[in-house]
């Protein structure tokens, strides 16, 4: 395999390895937190804040405390930017990395994720499962000298076998690999990835058995063509929940980021300050704290009220964005679940309060809820709606899920830059959300393509040397994004480049010799290269 690349049964193989490994990661992250919240808060995530609430409030308020230091000292030792990797970080791996995520910061990252959930973060645990996961994919992929195609396939097997063991959701997490991370549906991928899924699906039946995530309870028939426009209208106003969630976060980001530059504190420090926020929050409203299945649970058996559903996904969002914008761990697709079961569940009171005679069960409108939000937050309808369906167990309400989630992905992907984490790329510079055509140029460099000033059919040194002169040339390390701008700048067929001089000390300025030219870059080279990565991208994606 290393010589040779791993063939269909042997891919097959590796496909099933991971799966059952990012199974096992999913599984073990999820006990651990279990675990965790026992051993503190005396309850799992499903009573965790009814437990909570019996608590003294100074132990509510300084559990997260010292879990976001720990956070804090375990993100400052081992990661380079004190960030928690998570399903942004294996959408830019897949794109840019020829499929591979960062080790190191990875495991980093899925520890202090754990800690963050065990100790009263607001957050989820599929991100740091994710890029967990990704972490299983890269040691195969480096260990077996995979290619930038085969990489970005075993990636995409580990997602789908960690989403499906989070989610006991096979079918979703086949797509949702498809669809989030890997962003095309080759065929060539499906079979492997869906070998994944269900190897995930297996090991999180071994432990949990086929029980759905939640259980809905019994539905009235409806009238469907009667109630489709409330749908759409819920899908709407989902939309912009999620998008007012998603601004939270990004928001809570930068002014962190302002505070801890402004005041000098040190940046371990900051996970610690999010905790003492999460904790003041928690002694009032202990649903914040975890996950936040039993919230999620009360909402879409109508066992919470109106005022206290729009109370409580207005306080939720708040921790959400405190936990991420104060980097202390987690993914963000529980939280989008939870709000959307919230904002589903307040919608439905007031609707079946206005139309009595024509409106279906308060439940339903829960249940389409959380796939709205879910799927506007991801940018992932289709993998969103069939997570949700496949949670709860219920097919027969389809139409009215499929409704919301068609409008609220619609309309969230104008309000944001399409997704959360696609957002959260852009941010960071790295624009994977306009496809090949805009980050392959980003990504290669002019190395590649340069040509010596030796060859044969090279330009004469005089007239290389003048466009150096005059300004029109390129510097070595560019990328091709940045050479074809320069093209179009100067119309020129050709551009010298250079070679910037070594960083000389304080006294030896004087008399500095200048950039040494060290090739030439054709435009139409520049051209070919790109239109030779593009052809290649379309051939995986269409494969």
């Amino acid at each position: 395999m290393r010589n040779h690349g791993p063939s269909q049964l042997q891919f097959w193989l590796l496909a099933l390895l991971i799966g059952i490994g990012a199974g096992f990661a999913a599984l073990g992250f999820r006990l651990g937190i279990a675990a965790l919240q026992r051993l503190i808060y005396g309850a799992d995530d499903l009573t965790l804040a009814t437990t909570a609430g019996r608590l003294p409030w100074f132990w509510v308020l300084s559990v997260p405390v010292l879990g976001g230091l720990v956070v804090g000292l375990i993100l400052d030792r081992f990661t380079p930017d004190a960030r928690v990797r998570a399903v942004a970080d294996v959408i830019e791996g897949a794109a840019l990395e020829g499929g591979r995520v960062e080790t190191r910061e990875g495991l980093a990252s899925a520890a202090a994720s754990l800690i963050t959930l065990g100790t009263g973060g607001s957050s989820g645990r599929e991100g740091p499962v994710v890029h967990l996961a990704g972490v299983i994919s890269t040691q195969v992929a480096d260990r077996i000298k995979a290619s930038p195609i085969t990489g970005r396939d075993l990636l995409g097997c580990a997602v789908a076998g960690a989403v499906a063991a989070s989610f006991n959701a096979p079918i979703a997490g086949a797509l949702f690999a498809h669809e989030v991370v890997l962003r095309h549906f080759a065929l060539h991928a499906f079979a492997p990835i869906a070998i994944a899924a269900v190897a995930g699906t297996v090991i999180n039946r071994l432990e949990f058995g086929g029980l759905t995530e939640f259980t809905l309870p019994p539905m009235t028939d409806l009238a469907f063509y009667v109630e489709l426009p409330a749908f759409m209208l819920l899908g709407l106003v989902s939309a912009l929940v999620a998008a007012a969630m998603m601004t939270a976060i990004f928001r809570a980001e930068r002014v962190g980021t302002w505070a801890m530059r402004r005041l000098g504190w040190p940046r371990w420090l900051r996970p610690t300050v999010a905790g003492l926020i999460l904790g003041a929050i928690a002694i009032p409203f202990p649903h914040i704290i975890g996950v936040g299945y039993e919230t999620t649970a009360a909402a879409l058996n109508g066992r919470i009220g109106l005022v206290e559903a729009v109370v409580f996904a207005v306080v939720k969002a708040v921790a959400v964005a405190v936990t991420l914008g104060g980097r202390m761990g987690g993914g963000v697709f529980s939280p989008a679940l939870v709000m959307g079961s919230l904002t589903g569940l307040a919608f439905g009171i007031i609707a079946t309060w206005m139309l009595p005679s024509v409106s279906g069960s308060v439940a339903l409108y829960a249940f389409a809820g959380m796939g709205a939000v879910g799927a506007a937050v991801l940018g992932a309808p289709i993998s969103t709606a069939l997570i949700v369906f496949e949670m709860t167990g219920d097919w027969q309400t389809g139409i009215a899920v499929m409704t919301a989630v068609s409008l609220s992905s619609a309309l969230a992907s104008r309000l944001v830059h399409r997704s959360f984490f696609l957002t959260q790329l852009e941010n960071r510079g790295v624009h994977v959300a306009e496809g090949p055509q805009v980050w392959l140029p980003q990504k290669m460099r002019i190395t590649a393509i340069r040509r010596g000033l030796e060859d044969a059919d090279a330009p004469s040194p005089d007239l290389v040397r003048n466009l150096a002169e005059g300004g029109q040339a390129l510097t070595e390390g560019m990328t091709l994004e940045q050479a074809l701008r320069e093209f179009r700048r100067t119309g020129a067929a050709f551009l010298p480049v250079l070679r910037p001089p070594e960083p000389a000390g304080d006294a030896a300025f004087a008399g500095q010799p200048g950039p040494e030219i060290v090739g030439v870059v054709y435009h139409v080279d520049a051209l070919r290269a790109l239109n030779e990565a593009l052809s290649a991208a379309a051939a995986e994606e269409h494969g």
